[in-house]
């Protein structure tokens, strides 16, 4: 029976919406779409105090911004994104279209085709997420997207060169200082300035959040996100230190991140739990990692490391990372998570920032039924049909309107009975009506 050493002090609502934060997403959306470029205008000047005469990036300002970029950094952004676009490219080679011929001259297929626009949010505020512009938009363009449009806030009033930089080297097609609820309405809908995109993709807070989940249906979205999330499966040969350490790692992104420790080892677990109450003070991002591990950090002890995967899958977490003798067996034995990350060499961080696979993905349990963003999310996979034999289609002409009848549908069923007439002289089962 598990053991919890540790409990959250606050219970996390896993599909919650917050009524006021709904109602305040809701009505900026009407407005921006209502009034366009000038509410939108408008609600970066409260939210951001930004409203330069264009939000929109020219190519000279992109060039000017990039020059002025670390030379170190910019290498750094390149081989990131040759990482991610690699993983990418692969994932596309995954995919096939295909055409099959079910029986003599019914043929079916299948394609899979770029989505024309797609909107990439790269979130701001605190900190410069400079590598969500690398998941966003290089993954975009691997699928063959044609445009892009990439959104970021400035921060604290200045521009974020690392992430222009980023986008810009990513192959974003327009690049909006522009960010919040704001930036994706204007995405969504269209405005005067901005075209609309079929389809957005990248994190947020929870009003970013909102927002997608509001204008899900007028466009697809990437997923549902909601704060990042660790759990690390471990068991005693799993070195107290690290596991302190890469908890910590994720608690910083936010107050409300969950970090949990599942162990088939008390000492290592108590150890652990003793090197995050010592590290924490220290933590230069203590005001978030502090909050998220006090509310939201547990620490549960099993008596098998199969128990351990057990209780990991039930969480469904974003990131589990695997700290055992055979971290592999991660791979038979758990089925719900977003990414594993298998063994001490590897940690979330480098799932976060350098690795290649993307970090967009699903929280609140939302592993239970998706994925996260991958290639595949920007492509439509479509169908197609042809019948070339007039027997064939006779023949389905007949079978469709034996079934379209089992289900009252007379007209599908005419459809049928005609190319039975037509193909193989069939009488037909109802009077035409001369024009």
């Amino acid at each position: 029976m598990p053991v919890q050493l540790k409990a959250p002090a606050v219970a996390v609502e896993r599909h919650r919406t917050d009524p006021a934060v709904a109602a305040t997403v809701a009505a900026v959306i009407a407005d921006v779409q209502e009034r366009g470029d000038e509410a939108v205008r408008e609600y970066s000047e409260r939210f951001d105090h930004w409203s330069p005469p264009s939000f929109r990036l020219s190519e000279e300002d992109v060039e000017r911004i990039v020059a002025g970029v670390d030379a170190q950094v910019l290498d750094d952004i390149r081989t990131v994104q040759r990482n991610v676009g690699y993983f990418a490219r692969r994932q596309l080679e995954s995919l096939h279209d295909f055409e099959v011929e079910t029986m003599p001259g019914v043929y079916l297929g299948q394609r899979s085709i770029p989505v024309s626009a797609a909107g990439a949010y790269v979130p701001g505020g605190r900190y410069p997420l400079v590598a969500s512009a690398h998941m966003t938009v290089v993954t975009a363009k691997v699928a063959g997207v044609p445009r892009v449009a990439a959104c970021t806030p400035p921060i604290r009033g200045e521009i974020p060169a690392a992430t222009v930089a980023a986008m810009s080297l990513a192959g974003a097609d327009e690049i909006y200082l522009l960010g919040g609820v704001q930036a994706v309405a204007a995405m969504a809908v269209g405005t005067a300035s901005i075209a609309a995109v079929d389809l957005l993709a990248g994190p947020g807070n929870d009003y970013v959040a909102e927002a997608k989940r509001q204008l899900f249906g007028r466009v697809g979205i990437d997923l549902f996100a909601g704060p990042t999330e660790i759990l690390i499966v471990a068991d005693d040969t799993a070195d107290p230190f690290v596991v302190a350490v890469d908890l910590l790692s994720q608690a910083e992104h936010g107050p409300d991140s969950p970090a949990v420790l599942v162990c088939s080892s008390e000492r290592v677990a108590r150890e652990a739990l003793a090197h995050v109450e010592a590290l924490l003070p220290g933590m230069p991002t203590a005001d978030y990692a502090g909050p998220a591990w006090r509310d939201h950090g547990q620490v549960i002890v099993t008596e098998t490391t199969q128990e351990a995967f057990a209780v990991a899958d039930g969480f469904a977490s974003e990131h589990v990372q695997v700290l055992t003798a055979e971290p592999r067996r991660a791979l038979d034995l758990m089925h719900d998570y977003g990414a594993l990350f298998l063994g001490e060499g590897t940690c979330v961080s480098y799932g976060d920032k350098v690795i290649g696979t993307n970090h967009t993905l699903p929280t609140r349990g939302a592993a239970r039924h998706t994925g996260g963003l991958w290639v595949g999310k920007y492509l439509k996979t479509v169908t197609y049909q042809e019948v070339t034999s007039t027997e064939a289609s006779a023949e389905l002409g007949r079978l469709c309107g034996r079934a379209a009848r089992v289900e009252l549908f007379e007209g599908h069923a005419r459809s049928g009975d005609v190319r039975a007439a037509k193909y193989a002289g069939d009488p037909l089962p109802w009077a035409p009506v001369t024009a």
